[in-house]
């Protein structure tokens, strides 16, 4: 920080890796925020405890954005995906209920989802032969996610759907 007093704002991101993570850490430093990242592991912190963590700061400030990613999982399930599409729904109906609270208190809460196979190089790995266009890049989530966050107060977004122009839905 400077030596001139000016607070620049904070943007607190978990589950950085060195896809999406990373890419929304880098977005929002080069916005003119201070970025603090956590990672994941096997004891990562639930959505709810980080948002009655931070809310009250938020609500006091009368400002603040808190968003959720999640994927298509969190709308449908598929075969294969049992033992991980209803963490997804649940995430997505917490975030909501979250937006519902936090809202008339001045606090964004939006859900993006990615209905995408995100640009890492292990997808690339397990899609060879896939053009470029299959994959979401992870700057252009970040793009979106800043965009979100920086909505006029008039027009918040809840639910916000991302995907390359390709894939089917």
């Amino acid at each position: 920080m400077s030596g001139n007093n000016t607070k620049r704002p904070l943007a607190l991101i978990t589950g950085v890796g060195p896809g999406t993570g990373a890419a929304i850490a880098r977005r929002f430093s080069a916005g003119g925020y201070d970025v603090a990242m956590l990672a994941r592991n096997g004891e990562r912190l639930a959505l709810l405890y980080l948002a009655r963590r931070l809310a009250p700061a938020m609500i006091e400030a009368g400002r603040g954005a808190i968003i959720a990613s999640g994927n298509t999982s969190a709308l449908r399930g598929k075969a294969k995906f049992a033992g991980f599409a209803p963490t997804k729904a649940a995430q997505r109906i917490l975030t909501e209920a979250i937006a519902r609270e936090l809202g008339p208190k001045g606090v964004h809460v939006a859900y993006v989802l990615i209905d995408a196979v995100i640009d890492l190089a292990w997808t690339r790995q397990r899609w060879p032969d896939a053009p470029d266009e299959f994959f979401i890049k992870p700057a252009a989530i970040a793009e979106e996610i800043w965009h979100v966050a920086h909505q006029d107060r008039s027009a918040w977004s809840f639910n916000v759907e991302i995907r390359p122009f390709g894939e089917t839905w």
